[in-house]
């Protein structure tokens, strides 16, 4: 190999690596702020002439103490977590008919109406919560997790019915059409044929509807009021946040904590996600 060559691919080498290197500090650096912080004294976070990123005194647990005893945090966890599920349920349920009538049954009119409900996601809840609250009061649901559940599949369902009409359109029909040759109706051929292959598209809108729930924030704290009731979202500001004193330790320390479950989420599926994803464009 010629020197030319070798240096060539060294300073690719190099390259590639730096970049990536950098990628992940930025990627990393609020997690360990939020780690950091966590574990500092009061003192040491409000001292302006401290390096922000070390211990410059001793570590504490006071934070997590506050945190855990002071607040009800383990039911903000249980609460959102009980919602995730539910609303993830709820989702799953109504997006994978109505995505695979859209792309297979719907003919070319589908793509039209997917796209029409896909921009009722984009309407900002800010607009949405005022109407939603008098459905929530009318119902009787006000300050109870039942409002949340019922309301956020509104903006779950669109989302994920458009996403999944893209997998649905990725699996080439002359499968299915092989599966109703062979005697399958065509629900039978959505349960034994489609369903099996778009597994990768299930667990992305799985993956994205918890997450959306988690940061959800606009309507939990317009419908919730109560503390044992509320989501993990505004549980964190709203008791953690008291007057004009914000308890930075505790607020950090709820926030990493709450955050490693879905990081979790997306790294055990990460290969499923990213294979649904590149199937989702080999059909465009």
């Amino acid at each position: 190999m010629s020197a030319p060559h070798m240096r060539k691919r060294l300073f690719s080498k190099s390259a590639f690596y730096g970049g990536l290197t950098c990628f992940i500090l930025f990627s990393a650096t609020p997690f360990y702020i939020m780690l950091i912080t966590m574990f500092k004294r009061n003192h040491d976070l409000l001292n302006p002439d401290n390096n922000p990123f070390i211990f410059n005194e001793s570590p504490t647990l006071e934070h997590l103490r506050l945190l855990f005893t002071q607040t009800e945090y383990p039911v903000f966890l249980l609460n959102t977590l009980l919602v995730g599920l539910a609303v993830v349920a709820i989702t799953v349920i109504l997006a994978l008919p109505a995505a695979f009538s859209l792309a297979r049954v719907a003919g070319n009119w589908g793509e039209s109406l997917g796209v029409g409900i896909f921009l009722t996601y984009l309407v900002p809840p800010t607009l949405l919560f005022i109407p939603l609250s008098r459905i929530v009061a009318d119902l009787g649901l006000q300050d109870s997790l039942w409002s949340l559940i019922l309301v956020y599949p509104t903006f779950t369902v669109p989302f994920c019915t458009w996403l999944l009409m893209s997998f649905f359109k990725a699996i080439p029909k002359d499968i299915e059409e092989q599966a109703l040759i062979d005697g399958c109706s065509r629900l039978g051929a959505f349960f034994r044929v489609l369903l099996p292959l778009s597994v990768p598209g299930i667990i992305t809108i799985v993956v994205f509807a918890f997450t959306l729930v988690v940061n959800e924030y606009i309507y939990a704290l317009a419908f919730i009021q109560e503390s044992g009731k509320k989501t993990i979202g505004i549980g964190l500001t709203t008791e953690l946040i008291r007057g004009d004193v914000f308890y930075w330790g505790a607020l950090m320390g709820g926030a990493l904590v709450a955050s490693i479950p879905v990081a979790l989420l997306y790294t055990v599926f990460l290969d499923r996600i990213i294979s649904g994803l590149a199937m989702n464009t080999t059909k465009r």
